[in-house]
This record gives C-alpha cells, structure tokens and sequence, in this order.
C-alpha cells in the first residue's frame, strides 16, 4: 500500500452504525473500505504550509444532520473537521436503499437480466453520488472522481442509522 502525501491510511465509520447491515450492504461496505485502502487521493486544503501532507487517517461520521469528516494524522492529532449538510445527498441515498432492495429481491427470485440492470443502475448512481461528493467538498478536499464514489457508498452505510 502506497503512503504518499495526499492519500488516506485508513477510514473509521464513527457512530452508530448498525451491526446487522443487509449482506448486499454490507459487502459494497466492505468493498469501498478495501478499495479505499488499495487507492485513493485525499488532500485537505486546509490554507496553511504543510497541513496538506499525508497520509490522513479520515473518521466518517453523521452528527446534527451533517456529514462529517474528521481528518486526522496517522498518530491520531486531529487536523480538522469538515461538515457538509446532508440534505443534497439524501435523494441519491434514498435511491440507492431502493436499489439495493430491489437487488436482494432480483437475486432472491434469481432474475439474472434484472439483477444486471440494477447493478447498471446502481453504477449511475454511484457516479452522481461521486460528483455531488466532489461538487460538495470543492475548495475544502481534494479528491478524485474513485476516492468520492467510494466515499459515497460510505455515506450510504453511515445513513442507514438515520
């Protein structure tokens, strides 16, 4: 795994996140934890000399209505803490809890063409969901379009305390 500055080491889902996630949530958790961790380009643009070297340990949570992003360095000092409202993300999350019920229920009847257009869907949303993440974090994180999809399915496992 490669440390370089502008990447993050590891991601923590802070909060009450429930232990029992459906199977198909929990492995896209899964998935986005290890794709995290294989690659990434994170960098807080924090304004000031050398807050902007890495890697960053990046504590995920939702507290007061707002997404928050507790960026850290690798001995745990706390750099800062970002929070993006989240109500644009809401409608994507809705939907993407929508389709992956409906994959649940594809697999479960063992409808293959069904389950195809449903992952062709839930790849679109996973795109929209990476630009608004990209869109909302302008000018506070640096990321790319892979880092925000990933993120997105987090705020997608984060949200189903909600």
């Amino acid at each position: 795994m490669n440390l370089a500055p502008g990447r993050l080491s590891r991601v923590v889902l802070d909060g009450q996140i429930p232990s029992q996630l459906p199977p198909a949530l929990e492995a896209d958790r899964a998935q986005a934890v290890a794709d995290l961790a294989a690659e990434n380009h994170f960098v807080p643009l924090l304004g000031r000399a050398g807050g902007t070297h890495g890697p960053f340990v990046l504590h995920l949570s939702v507290a007061d209505g707002k997404l928050v992003f507790d960026i850290r360095r690798a001995n745990g000092t706390r750099l800062t803490a970002i929070g993006l409202a989240l109500g644009p993300f809401r409608r994507l999350v809705k939907d993407y809890q929508l389709l992956v019920d409906s994959h649940i229920k594809a697999v479960e009847e063992g409808r293959a063409e069904r389950i195809q257009a449903i992952d062709m869907g839930r790849r679109g949303l996973h795109d929209e969901g990476a630009t608004l993440m990209r869109q909302r974090l302008a000018g506070k994180i640096a990321i790319d379009f892979g880092t925000a999809r990933r993120l997105f399915t987090l705020v997608c496992v984060l949200h189903q305390r909600i």
